[in-house]
Order: structure tokens, then C-alpha cells, then sequence
């Protein structure tokens, strides 16, 4: 039987091609706006990714901020805020005592964001019945990126690939794995690691590739990975693979492989006898109590 997770991951596809053709630019940053993205574990993830590519794309000064983390007193044209759930604390704590214009992006209508926020866009065909979150993070980044006029063809096409293709021999027997990216996929190497921690309790970390080698290659050995996503830095590999452990790295858009990496967590998830649909400890959004 599929599980929720399995077959929302291989929807993604599709959702990032509802999503890039239903772009409502008039909700979301302008160009020239200093702008602060928040949110929480994944959704922070997705937030520094965002971030990067908006001030590459020369569409303004971003910041991107755990939601819990947010500096007081620090000026931004307006917060844009990405909640899955719309009921997480830290996110609804945060918008109420905001003064700046605000936006989020959640995927549940029926939530305290709808009234915590100024303004709202809702992605509720990317919304999902399992606890771990995979295409509503890459579904509002695909939205996102549409938004700074990337044309996602590719990215999509590469994604059909990623949900279909056999995945790489022996990644669901490694003992740990070390995420890299550099720029905007920083952030997806953060939430490639904790993709696979929650669906399948593995040992992962994740850095700027650059960074890998000022003291964790030091635990680069045979049965362990290193996984680029996007460009590796020129020599890595080679360095990687002096240790004994495997390079991992592709051609595909960097948000395709990170489809890549939640079908690793999944199976891996299998093969030590655990459901990925209920990982240990979590729930779908955080709520804490007073």
C-alpha cells in the first residue's frame, strides 16, 4: 500500500505546474521591498532559499529568520510568512504583534493565519495528510520562483524524472549522510537532512558546500555520503571521495533532486521497519502551550 507520504512526493510534479501558472504577483513581495521571510523547520528552509534567489534575482534586500528568531525593531517593508499548517505558534505569535505589512503563504483556509496576516495565499491542492513535508515546501518555492520570472520548464520536467527513476545504489544501506549546497540551495541542503532524519531516524548534517571542508569531511568514510545539491565546488568530489565515502550529485534542478533525497528518507524508512507517514515525536504543526 502507498503511503500519504510516497504519494505526495510523486505529486509534486504537478503541483508546481498549478503553481507557476496561477502566480498572484500582487500578494507577494515587490520589487524594491526590503523584506523579511519567516517561518519554522522546513518552512525556514524554504524562507532562506527564497531569500537568496530574490536578492540575486536584484529584487531587493531579504532576510530570511526562524520565526522565534525574528529581530525586534528591525525595519523591513514587509514579512512574508510561510506556514504549512497556519496554526504554528511562533509564526501567529510573531504576525500579532507585527506593525509591517505582512503576507503568508499556508496551505489550510480554515486556520488563525487567514486573520493573523494581512494578506494570504492559499496553496490548499498542495496540502498534505502526512506529518513529514514535502510538496507544500516545494510547491511555494516553485511559486516563488516563478514569481522572480524563473521559468520552471525545466525544473518540472527534471522533477518527472526525480519521482520516477531508480534511485542511486546504496544510499538506503549508508550509515550517515552530509547535505551540501551553495547559495539558494543551502537551504535545500537544511531540509534534505531533516527529511531524512524525520521519515527515517538517520544521521545527517548539512552545510555550504564550501564550509564541508573546514572540519566535517573530517567524517567522510566508506558507508557514508556526501550529497550535493546543485554545482559542486570545483575539487570537492575528489576530495569527498579520497575520504572512502560516496559523492552524490546530479544535473538535475537542484528542488528536483531534493525530490530525490525524500525518496531516499522514505525507503530508508522501510528498511528499518518505520512508517513515514508517523515519525517519532512529531505532529503535523507545532502548537505550544501557555
Amino acid at each position: 500500500m502507498t503511503t500519504h507520504t510516497e504519494a505526495e512526493i510523486a505529486s509534486q510534479p504537478e503541483c508546481w505546474r498549478r503553481a507557476v501558472a496561477s502566480v498572484p504577483a500582487e500578494l507577494l513581495p515587490r520589487e524594491g521591498e526590503r523584506v523579511a521571510v519567516v517561518g519554522c523547520g522546513t518552512s525556514w528552509f524554504v524562507a532562506m532559499a527564497y531569500a537568496t534567489l530574490r536578492e540575486r534575482a536584484g529584487h531587493g534586500e531579504t532576510d530570511a529568520f526562524a520565526a522565534s528568531e525574528f529581530p525586534a525593531g528591525r525595519a523591513y517593508d514587509r514579512v512574508l510568512a510561510l506556514s504549512r499548517s497556519g496554526t504554528t505558534t511562533e509564526v501567529l505569535e510573531l504576525l500579532g504583534r507585527l506593525t509591517t505589512p505582512s503576507t503568508a503563504i499556508t496551505a489550510d483556509p480554515r486556520t488563525p493565519i487567514m486573520d493573523a496576516a494581512g494578506q494570504v495565499v492559499v496553496l490548499d491542492y498542495a496540502d498534505e495528510r502526512s506529518v513529514v513535508q514535502t510538496r507544500f515546501a516545494t510547491t511555494q518555492l516553485a511559486l516563488l520562483r516563478a514569481s522572480l520570472g524563473e521559468d520552471l520548464t525545466r525544473a518540472i520536467a527534471d522533477a518527472e524524472r526525480a519521482v520516477a527513476e531508480p534511485l542511486p545504489a546504496g544510499l538506503v544501506e549508508a550509515e550517515q549522510f552530509s547535505f551540501l549546497g551553495t547559495g539558494w540551495t543551502v537551504g535545500l541542503a537544511q531540509e534534505a537532512a531533516l527529511k531524512m532524519r524525520e521519515a527515517s531516524r538517520s544521521w545527517t548534517e548539512a552545510y555550504p558546500a564550501m564550509e564541508y571542508r573546514h572540519g566535517p569531511i573530517s567524517i567522510g568514510a566508506p558507508g557514508r555520503v556526501t550529497w550535493m545539491l546543485g554545482t559542486a565546488p570545483e575539487g570537492l568530489r575528489a576530495q569527498v571521495e579520497e575520504t572512502g565515502a560516496t559523492f552524490v550529485e546530479s544535473d538535475l534542478d537542484p528542488m528536483a533532486e531534493l525530490i530525490r533525497a525524500q525518496r531516499v528518507a522514505v525507503a530508508r524508512a522501510f528498511a528499518r521497519g518505520l512508517d513515514p507517514d508517523e515519525p517519532l515525536h512529531l505532529t503535523r504543526s507545532v502548537i505550544l502551550s501557555s
